[in-house]
């Protein structure tokens, strides 16, 4: 009996040692307590454009703010050249500590960087409600199935015209609607004979005017297979013909950069601006100049199946998936780019970021005609552009071809004629391509 007794009673201890230690071990692993949701946090945004993107960024963070003040929207002006090379150095060093939580890109380069770094940006699935934007949109950022960004603006061309310019050589916002691009060009030689005004301006060799063209014919520098298709592109062939022309007759002023080109609209020397209409913003910052611009629609190419509508600098909002702050970053977007038809009404008038998050169409501010334009109802037109824009293919390497194209562009300029240097052009992208 006493030698069961002390069988049993180590097992009594042994147990009892056992339960210790599983005891503590639970004490160990017990979950850490939960988050202070109303902790000071902060997001990082980058993002260009202080009258249009970096605009609209500050008015989200504060309807966001009214919910979780304690969130900071860091917001960093970032040109989108500088963003995208900073962008992908940091991830092909696979170096992610400097990138901020969101981005803003521009819609034909989601592919691209997605392709190259897939597990670089965050997918929104179950994050993000995508189902209330304007389906194209959203295509621009589906890659093998998956949803990685929330999209803004829809980029939509329009014909911006100096009313006063136009009056005086003999002309109204009639004689631009539905028209050719060679129409264009004969109506730009009228004002240039009576006004002494350039019709237009774009930066002389970047290929932004060709981009413009080529969407509205509803061709690309690649064709439906992803082939490059440049040398015997006839939209492309026709389009640089006409501004070559224009430039080599004093209609189109050629600008060495941007600034220049703001510029340019800015002070008067030209007669127009054919752009995004994120142009809204920068027009509208002369205020001396309310009551003296219209809108009608973007000049089409002579070619089979073109519009008089286009698309130029569309963008949507990235989250990158090296963010500590992912479901934050999520839960900011979801509730002001993708929820808030306040925030839309908000950015709209002085900004012309016509909305792809289709609830906010519905809202009183489309309505509304434009003091700056002369009571004109622009965001209406806008709209009514927009569904009339050819979808095109923009490729894997949409970027690399641009900048081939960009080259031709000057190579025209000095004189090159337009299917070597598209032939040129063509070649090296085929390189770049491995073909």
């Amino acid at each position: 009996m006493k030698k069961l007794s002390r069988f049993a009673m180590a097992a009594v201890l042994a147990a009892g040692i056992t339960a210790s230690f599983m005891s503590c071990g639970k004490k160990e692993t017990a979950a850490a307590p939960a988050a202070d949701p109303n902790a000071p946090a902060k997001l990082t945004v980058w993002c260009w454009d202080p009258g249009f993107n970096i605009y609209a960024m500050k008015e989200a963070a504060k309807i966001y703010n009214r919910e979780k003040p304690n969130v900071t929207i860091d917001i960093v002006e970032t040109p989108w050249e500088d963003l995208q090379q900073k962008l992908i150095a940091s991830l092909s060093a696979n170096d992610t500590s400097s990138l901020p939580d969101i981005i803003l890109c521009q819609d034909n380069a989601i592919l691209k960087n997605v392709s190259s770094y897939p597990n670089a940006f965050l997918p929104l699935e179950g994050k993000v409600d995508l189902s209330q934007f304007a389906q194209f949109k959203v295509a621009f950022g589906n890659v093998n199935g998956k949803n990685y960004s929330v999209p803004f603006d829809n980029g939509v061309t329009a014909t911006f015209l100096r009313t006063d310019i136009i009056q005086e050589a003999g002309l109204s916002v009639s004689d631009f609607k539905d028209i050719t691009w060679e129409r264009f060009h004969e109506l730009g030689k009228i004002v240039k004979e009576k006004t002494g005004k350039y019709m237009i301006s774009y930066v002389g060799n970047d290929p932004d005017f060709v981009m413009v063209a080529l969407q509205s014919a509803g061709t690309w520098f690649f064709d439906e297979n992803g082939k490059a298709n440049i040398a015997n592109n006839k939209a492309l062939i026709e389009g640089l013909k006409v501004y070559a022309d224009m430039v080599a007759d004093g209609t189109c002023l050629a600008v060495p950069d941007w600034n220049a080109f703001v510029a340019s609209v800015n002070n008067g020397q030209v007669a127009s601006s054919i752009d995004g209409s994120w142009m809204v913003g920068i027009i509208s910052a002369q205020e001396d100049q309310a009551g003296k611009w219209a809108i009608t629609n973007t000049p089409r190419l002579s070619v089979s199946g073109a519009k008089n509508s286009s698309s130029q600098g569309g963008s949507s909002w990235m989250i990158m998936a090296s963010s500590k702050n992912q479901d934050l970053a999520a839960d900011f977007l979801n509730k002001t780019f993708a929820g808030s038809k306040e925030l839309y009404e908000t950015i709209l008038p002085s900004s012309g970021a016509i909305a792809t998050w289709l609830p906010a169409a519905d809202s009183p501010a489309y309505e509304k005609g434009n003091p700056f334009f002369g009571g004109q109802t622009i965001y209406k037109d806008f709209l009514t552009y927009s569904n009339d824009i050819p979808r095109v293919k923009y490729g894997i390497y949409n970027y690399e071809a641009r900048a081939e194209v960009g080259v031709a562009v000057a190579d025209i300029l000095k004189g090159s004629s337009v299917e070597d240097a598209l032939a040129k052009a063509e070649k090296n992208v085929k390189f770049i391509m491995g073909e």
